[in-house]
């Protein structure tokens, strides 16, 4: 789980306008910091697979919001991807 501040700053970097709370980019963002934390998580919980199901059902949602984004704005899309790191 993020942190309110952590959050907080993940969303004012990836945000679109001052009101911008749920964005795709929002959300994407949000979710890669989610899962970069998992990741850690696992790296000393090997057999934690009710949290490794979470971290699927999040990629899956990462995923869909990207679909999403590259289907509606292709230019939205690949800044999205190039800030986060998420493509080559």
């Amino acid at each position: 789980m993020l942190a309110r501040e952590q959050k907080t700053e993940v969303i004012h970097r990836y945000r679109r306008d001052d009101s911008d709370t749920g964005s795709p980019e929002v959300q994407i963002a949000i979710l890669s910091t989610r899962i970069a934390e998992l990741a850690e998580h696992f790296k000393s919980h090997k057999k934690d697979h009710a949290s490794r199901r979470g971290l699927l059902m999040m990629v899956s949602k990462r995923r869909r919001l990207l679909d999403y984004l590259k289907k509606y704005d292709t230019e939205r899309y690949k800044d999205v991807i190039q800030k986060l790191g998420i493509r080559k």
